[in-house]
């Protein structure tokens, strides 16, 4: 019987994942298909198209979806608790938006905008309100419409990407946040480092490591998905935690990221910080680049202890 994979990410993230699924199905432990993985965990969940896969392709009867953007994590808290009245929200933006002409809709956007930035400072992020629907209403409508389909912000934690210009963005998915809003009811999820999903990890968890990338150029540079940067350093304690994983319990890992030999050959970076553990390279299309002809087909490394 074939699987029905119809559960896509509901919002475009920088580094998502989508494009190198195909690719990742070769290197998924086969544990999985076996049935011997029951637990899902993820510290940086970003776009979750990882976990919409897996969950759809396998199952799990516990998953623990982590990020340290609290934004972030209340959109999918909306999702999974207030779907239908999210599509509600959404909706409304959506009719406004689809009958209005550029002009308006410029105006409409900035308006939503500066609406999200100002509600920053009253919302809880600790205790589930009815004002979160309105916020992830606000950030979903953001993202859809925005220019590049990003999410960024500024040291101050406003969102500050300009207007896209699309011209008929899918601002209200109801189908497919019906499906993810399902897929999460196995997950909880929470607001931390990547050390915070440690005490959930035992011998029967897959564990994906999707960190912000490390920069391979002086353009490629894309880490600012919130207020906190992901330098060297933390790439190291990111790698310390892998190996300590690995040793003090039977759990799968695998960890993406950037190929800095892609473009200096010279550059061990990875290899230095994980060595003993396999190190495989897959393909990937360059979505985020301010220079368009510099968009093309490099790779990146998934590195297992498996």
């Amino acid at each position: 019987m074939a699987i029905q994979i119809d559960a896509r990410p509901f919002l475009k993230w920088a580094g998502g994942k989508s494009q190198l699924l195909a690719q990742f199905v070769q290197r998924y432990p086969p544990e999985l298909a076996q049935g011997n993985l029951t637990r899902y965990a993820e510290p940086f969940l970003g776009g979750g198209a990882v976990f919409l896969e897996l969950a759809q392709r396998y199952g799990f009867e516990h998953a623990l979806l982590n990020d340290i953007n609290p934004e972030l994590v209340l959109v999918y808290q909306v999702v999974q608790q207030r779907a239908a009245q999210l599509i509600e929200y959404l909706e409304k933006h959506e009719r406004i938006y689809r009958s209005a002409d550029e002009e308006e809709r410029n105006a409409y956007f900035y308006r939503v905008r500066d609406a999200y930035n100002a509600q920053r400072s009253k919302i809880d992020f600790t205790r589930f309100s009815e004002a979160w629907v309105t916020r992830a209403g606000y950030m979903i409508f953001l993202n859809k419409t925005c220019f590049n389909g990003l999410f960024r912000v500024n040291r101050k934690g406003e969102f500050n990407v300009p207007f896209g210009r699309y011209r008929n963005p899918n601002i209200c998915d109801s189908s497919n946040l019906l499906r993810v809003s399902e897929l999460l009811q196995c997950a909880v999820l929470q607001v931390g480092p990547f050390t915070s999903c440690e005490s959930f990890i035992d011998d029967s968890t897959f564990v994906y490591f999707d960190p912000p990338y490390r920069p391979i150029s002086q353009t490629s540079s894309f880490t600012s998905y919130s207020s906190d940067r992901f330098n060297d350093y933390d790439q190291a304690m990111l790698a310390k935690f892998f190996t300590h994983l690995s040793r003090t319990t039977k759990a799968k890992l695998m960890l993406s990221n950037s190929d800095p030999r892609a473009l200096n050959p010279e550059d061990y970076f990875f290899e230095d910080l994980y060595e003993g553990f396999r190190i495989h390279r897959v393909w990937a299309s360059r979505m985020i680049n301010s220079q368009a002809d510099k968009r093309g087909k490099i790779t990146e490394l998934l590195i297992t202890n498996y």
